[in-house]
């Protein structure tokens, strides 16, 4: 690992939050004042493509980085508000529905957060989804 795939790694799994390369960015910045942008982009897809983090994707949300330690996502349709869940595994019963083996999978519960839902009460111009 490189000094800055190993920094990365530590943001990220000391986040409690869920990371774009840009948030990663700033905080490695204060320590490494002359990194990149394309540093960062660089040493997070090969620490993705290695299996070391997750990426999150979220249609109209830039991509998020995450620790690779299973646990699954509630995504708020409103604000978009990531937070961590979990669910019951669901390999055996997937591999079972499949009839093979596959390499993993990324479950997200969509919802509207608690947040939205007393803003929705509040304002009765607000529509749920």
């Amino acid at each position: 690992m490189t000094k800055y795939e190993r920094e990365i790694y530590k943001i990220i799994g000391a986040s409690s939050e869920h990371l774009t390369a840009n948030q990663i960015f700033e905080k490695l910045k204060e320590n490494y004042p002359k990194v990149v942008l394309a540093t960062i982009y660089n040493n997070l897809n090969r620490m993705w493509e290695c299996g070391l983090i997750r990426k999150i994707s979220i249609e109209g949300i830039p991509e998020m980085y995450d620790r690779i330690q299973k646990h699954d996502h509630l995504v708020c349709r409103h604000c978009g508000k990531i937070s961590d869940v979990t669910f019951e595994d669901l390999t055996f019963p997937l591999r079972d529905q499949l009839g093979e083996d596959f390499l993993f999978y990324d479950l997200k519960v969509y919802y509207i957060c608690p947040a939205c839902r007393a803003k929705a009460d509040e304002s009765p111009k607000m529509k749920k989804r």
